[in-house]
């Protein structure tokens, strides 16, 4: 590490370091002299190149948030004072995605309680519907308006409304696009309605209906957020070499250009827990295509391996009031902090992906291979597909591995891991852990993150599935071929019934793994998956992996 800087602005503060002072200059004045920041703020749509244009023409409203969201503040804030004035004092969120990561961080540092729901586990599911339904208010979130995971939680919460006695049009409010069909069959339903502005992409949304609604309704200062975003705005849309979005998109961009393609994102001591799973969509989702990209890996610390120590095909990012690098060397030589207020570290964050794009060449707006893990889930519930067989039991853990890739003699559960991880490249590869199961009773087993990442001294992501695929899924699939993936799947406690649909949540569910880990397996990955027969027996996993 050769040299730090600053840039700071109001509302937030950006240090960094890099290991060549003079390439980062110039790619900053680079920026500069072709009026990126401006341009971004005028909504410029031929920034990312002529094959981008067309997308990035419907998806630039983000800039413009901290103040054409400003007319939803007063109908959240009288809906929020209703609500309490009827006794629901707890709210349950049902989205994906952009529509849950931003509300869960939100309402994280304001210390208030959002139940997030963005599961298809049956477990996670029925806790949700039998934890105080009758001071519930649910808020149903999509984009599209036709998310099946989104779909099958609204009509879950529909008949356990009903069966309650309690009529549903009273408790369920829904945030979509104008024009979607679930706008219209929630204004046929009589429920309350919130439309998100059609120009701002799913992962750019947090301050778009989709993270104000849940998260004022849920009793977070939305009126703050909108104001540190504004306040952060006039400096992130200056021309100008200290602009703290252009800076850190030229660091990503020039540490992608050396090879450091991993974002490893660490809290340090951030008001705000939670803000690496939102960075990790945004980044993930928006440059892991093309065979590009930058993988976030989320730690909990700057303790934690990955960061200490660091690969040299890994960025190193912390987040909050800390300054670790006085005792941490980053491998690459390319390291930042990054503090603020929510608000604003959320528009920073957001410019530097989109300036972070241009300089590795794809567009940040659109999200190819999201589709191909949900056609194939859709296909095993139709009966299609190819259905798995086991190429091993071993104990209460049933191991399927998808494209052949297993080579002979593999008897037992840990040979079959050993395996897998003898197939990470050393100086280049990564692995994706990706569990589905319930990620709140289930949530000790995160802890093989680290223990792996120990283990191969590579990095390591970790994924609660399905969220995970509407995030670093895009990634995994349109980034660079270097991944191999662990899947840990689960029999639940009891399976729940869609309401009026042909499949179960824990069918679904199956079906989403499945699902990806054959897209996975057809664009060459190695996939491993290792079924538990039951929740106790996943700690006896977790030593296996550990």
């Amino acid at each position: 590490m050769t040299a730090w800087n600053a840039a700071s602005g109001p509302g937030h503060d950006l240090r960094f370091g890099y290991p060549d002072e003079a390439a980062l200059a110039a790619a900053v004045e680079e920026l500069v002299t072709d009026r990126v920041a401006s341009r971004l703020f005028a909504r410029d749509a031929t920034l990312w190149g002529e094959a981008a244009e067309e997308e990035s023409a419907k998806r630039l409203g983000w800039v413009d948030l901290p103040e054409t969201s400003r007319p939803l503040l007063t109908e959240i804030a009288a809906l929020e004072v209703e609500l309490r004035q009827r006794g629901l004092t707890k709210v349950v969120l049902c989205g994906m995605g952009g529509s849950s990561l931003a509300p869960e961080v939100i309402c994280a540092a304001a210390g208030v309680d959002l139940d997030v729901l963005d599961s298809s586990d049956p477990d996670f599911v029925r806790t949700a519907l039998e934890d105080r339904l009758a001071e519930t208010v649910v808020v149903v979130s999509s984009k599209s308006g036709g998310t099946v995971e989104t779909d099958s939680q609204r009509r879950a919460f529909e008949k356990a409304f009903t069966d309650a006695g309690i009529e549903p049009a009273e408790r369920i409010v829904v945030v979509t696009d104008p024009g979607s069909p679930l706008e219209q069959s929630a204004r046929e339903a009589g429920y309350r309605v919130f439309l998100a502005d059609p120009e701002v992409g799913g992962r750019y949304s947090a301050l778009t209906a989709f993270g104000l609604v849940p998260s004022g309704l849920a009793g977070a200062d939305v009126v703050g957020l909108l104001d540190d975003a504004a306040a952060a705005r006039d400096a992130l849309a200056a021309d100008d070499a200290g602009n703290a979005g252009l800076r850190l998109g030229a660091l990503l961009g020039l540490g992608y250009r050396a090879g450091a393609d991993k974002v490893v994102l660490a809290d340090a001591g951030a008001p705000y827990a939670g803000l690496g799973d939102w960075v990790e969509q945004l980044v993930a989702e928006s440059t892991g295509k093309d065979g590009r990209g930058l993988l976030p890996v989320v730690v909990d610390s700057s303790s934690s391996p990955n960061f200490d120590p660091s690969t040299r095909d890994e960025v190193l990012v912390t987040y909050g009031p800390g300054f670790p690098f006085d005792g941490v060397r980053p491998a690459s030589g390319f390291g930042a902090t990054v503090d603020g207020r929510l608000g604003a570290q959320m528009l920073l964050w957001e410019v530097a992906t989109a300036v972070a794009g241009r300089m590795i060449g794809i567009n940040p707006f659109d999200q190819p291979d999201v589709e191909s893990a949900k056609a194939a889930a859709r296909e095993m519930l139709d009966g299609g597909g190819q259905t798995p067989t086991p190429v091993l039991t071993d104990g209460p853990v049933t191991v399927y591995a998808s494209g052949g890739w297993l080579p002979e003699g593999c008897s037992t559960v840990v040979d079959a891991v050993a395996a897998l991880l003898d197939r990470i490249d050393p100086d280049h590869g990564y692995l994706a852990v990706q569990a589905y199961l319930d990620r709140h009773r289930d949530r000790d087993l995160a802890a093989v993150r680290d223990a792996l990442a120990v283990r191969t001294g590579r990095p390591v992501t970790f994924g609660w599935g399905p969220r995970f695929l509407h995030s670093t899924g895009q990634y995994h699939k349109g980034g660079p071929p270097t991944g191999v993936f662990l899947q840990v799947t689960g029999q639940p406690e009891a399976d729940l019934a869609v309401p009026d649909r042909p499949f179960t949540f824990h069918e679904f569910l199956t079906a989403q793994a499945v699902g990806d880990g054959q897209v996975l397996a057809g664009h060459d990955r190695p996939v491993l998956r290792l079924h538990v027969a039951g929740h106790g027996d996943l700690a006896d996993l977790r030593e296996v992996l550990g």
